[in-house]
């Protein structure tokens, strides 16, 4: 299988998985994105049949676009049991790709600069000492033995540092474990949108995709940025919205860091061609649509801690899922908005490449301004307190939602995965769910938002 060398998966990308479509499975699966990847994963391996249907490509937004951390660190309490589980079947998922996935546990750290913002930091043991997580806390000496910033480099205060946390290569990590899903004998059809359910009795019955019908009991929507707009269609609202966040590759450099790591404006990751990506993190654009308004109410409470030093711009590009002409309705017979846009594949804020090179140098002056070869986007499904939706929907027999995963899903896509499975097999998680759950943007529950970062 063939991988981008060095950014995410296009719909350039050669199409990889064609299967033909079965006339019935137990779920369907909507993306193939890492979550609905691994969604069907588990699901298969608990036997129930699966079959996933994409309308692009495999990991082609935003599941190739992430920085590639599979991060305990700094998680929402909720979510930490479910990463820590996550970070073991990453571990076990390489091995069966026979390590095509880039998995290293190298560490990730949350660095400090001032005295004030470790402080804040230092808040955080407290969870991980709740869930007897290896996190520390270390001084500026020891970062500096950790992050080699050179002669008259940065010099933090300190850090929390997670040296069993991981990283990945996100386009070459997701078709490889898509590849052991068919190695497994789940199907996968890309170029293939889904457009209607079909229900009888109020009972789900199956979908209907461009190319035919697929009778189901049941369906999991893991379509990302598009989820919102699929369950519209059929009546049901969901409060996402969608944050453009902007990615950049360095050319080859001297290793500096093995692993992750973020300061206050730039995190940085070193990757497997001896290269970095990185990323500042005031690069996020907030594409102002329909949806942005319609939610308003239970976004506005909250807005300000959410979305922190997000831009909002005008109005978002023709055909993407918020776009003020994007259709919002359609029948099984209409092209739908997810056969016009095959892969949402934003174009990167250009004017953060100089005020990230101006960072990188800052930070590391022996190494000087990174010479950036390539830049992309991608589309971050999120949610107006930082954590996804992971339940059947009320009301809607047989939907079961996994998405809004907030910039965090490629490292966590596992845990829920297998979470996914067990309510589409009726079990028990072996997690406290209601967190996760769809009926608290309308349940009178006040929003308690969790860590952005």
């Amino acid at each position: 299988m063939t991988a981008h060398p060095a950014g995410p998966v296009t719909e350039a990308t050669p199409i990889r998985f064609s299967d033909p479509l079965p006339e019935a499975v137990d779920v369907v699966v909507v993306g193939g994105g890492v979550v609905g990847i691994m969604s069907a994963l588990y699901l298969n391996r608990i036997g129930l049949s699966a079959f996933v249907v994409e309308k692009g490509r495999v990991a082609g937004e935003q599941s190739s676009r992430n920085w590639g951390w599979i991060r305990q660190l700094g998680r929402d309490e909720a979510e930490l049991p479910v990463m820590m589980e996550a970070s073991r079947l990453w571990e076990d998922i390489d091995a069966k790709t026979g390590h095509r996935t880039g998995f290293k546990r190298t560490g990730i750290m949350y660095l400090s600069s001032s005295e004030k913002d470790m402080e804040e930091r230092l808040r955080w043991l407290d969870v991980a000492k709740r869930h007897q997580l290896d996190v520390r806390a270390i001084d500026g000496d020891k970062v500096a033995e950790l992050v080699d910033t050179g002669p008259g480099g940065k010099r933090w205060v300190g850090a929390i540092w997670s040296p069993t946390d991981a990283r990945g290569e996100p386009w070459v990590a997701v078709p490889a474990v898509a590849g052991l899903l068919r190695d497994e004998g789940v199907g996968i059809r890309e170029n293939c949108a889904v457009r209607t359910f079909e229900t009888k009795a109020g009972k789900f019955t199956g979908v209907h995709t461009e190319h035919g019908f697929i009778a189901a009991n049941q369906v999991v929507v893991a379509g990302g940025a598009w989820t919102s707009l699929l369950l519209r269609n059929h009546g049901i609202s969901l409060p996402q919205l969608s944050v453009r966040s902007t990615v950049m590759r360095t050319g080859p450099m001297p290793e500096m860091h093995t692993g992750a790591a973020l300061d206050e404006q730039l995190a940085f990751r070193r990757r497997e061609d001896g290269c970095y990506t990185v990323s500042a993190l005031d690069a996020h654009d907030l594409l102002i649509g329909p949806d942005s308004f319609r939610h308003l109410g239970t976004w506005l409470p909250i807005a300000s801690k959410v979305l922190g030093q997000t831009r909002f711009l005008p109005a978002a590009p023709g055909g993407y899922p918020d776009a003020w002409g994007t259709k919002r309705s359609w029948t099984k017979d209409d092209e739908t908005p997810f056969e016009r846009c095959r892969v949402l594949d934003p174009k990167p804020n250009s004017n953060r490449m100089g005020v990230l090179k101006r960072r990188f140098a800052d930070r590391f002056p022996t190494l000087g301004e990174p010479d950036i070869t390539h830049a992309w986007a991608g589309m971050i499904d999120a949610m107006p307190d930082v954590v996804p939706v992971v339940d059947r929907v009320p009301g809607h027999d047989g939907i079961i939602v996994a998405t809004g995963m907030s910039g965090h899903g490629f490292g966590i896509a596992p845990g829920f995965g297998k979470v996914v499975a067990n309510i589409a097999a009726g079990r028990p998680t072996g997690y406290d769910m209601s967190r996760f759950r769809f009926s608290r943007f309308t349940d009178g529950s006040k929003l308690m938002p969790g860590p952005a970062l």
